[in-house]
């Protein structure tokens, strides 16, 4: 996954929302220190922008920041930046602002809004739009169980029952 969206992997095509995405994920790689798809200690795979997603769903957003700035950095841009590096990164690119959208908010002519609210992670959805389920399914309520998670990796989110 990486820089490139979901549909541009799916059609093949790039728009202007597919550089939006890209651009939201050099947001989060410049901000975290971290690469898009890494790996942790254990040699499990991480993916950036849900690791950060994790972090805004806790309260912990500004966890994510490079730990090699020491805490040397501006709060309030910093949260600017990962809460935009999430909109920018969303995987419906209905979701994404628009670059002019964007521009606004890193100029703070407007406030950067919270990324749309979801039960699942990033790469779940960016999974299920790949394999044809409907924004219907994926918005679906979250009457679901977690499994257990490492502290500071993303959860997998498995519905208890079906329709």
């Amino acid at each position: 996954m990486g820089y490139l969206a979901p549909e541009l992997i799916r059609t093949g095509k790039a728009t202007p929302l597919t550089d939006v995405f890209a651009f939201g994920m050099f947001l989060l790689e410049v901000a975290c220190g971290r690469r898009p798809i890494g790996s942790n200690k254990d040699i499990t795979q991480v993916v950036l922008v849900d690791w950060v997603l994790e972090h805004h769903r806790s309260g912990s957003i500004l966890d994510a920041v490079d730990p090699r700035l020491m805490g040397n950095f501006n709060t309030e841009e910093a949260t600017i930046l990962l809460k935009l590096g999430l909109l920018c990164a969303y995987p419906s690119p209905n979701e994404r602002p628009s670059m002019r959208k964007v521009m606004q908010y890193l100029d703070r002519d407007q406030t950067t809004p919270d990324p749309p609210p979801t039960y699942m992670s990033y790469s779940m959805i960016a999974m299920m739009q790949n394999e044809g389920f409907d924004s219907y399914i994926m918005s679906c309520p979250p009457s679901n169980t977690s499994m257990g998670t490492v502290p500071g990796e993303s959860s997998v989110e498995i519905p208890q029952e079906g329709r």
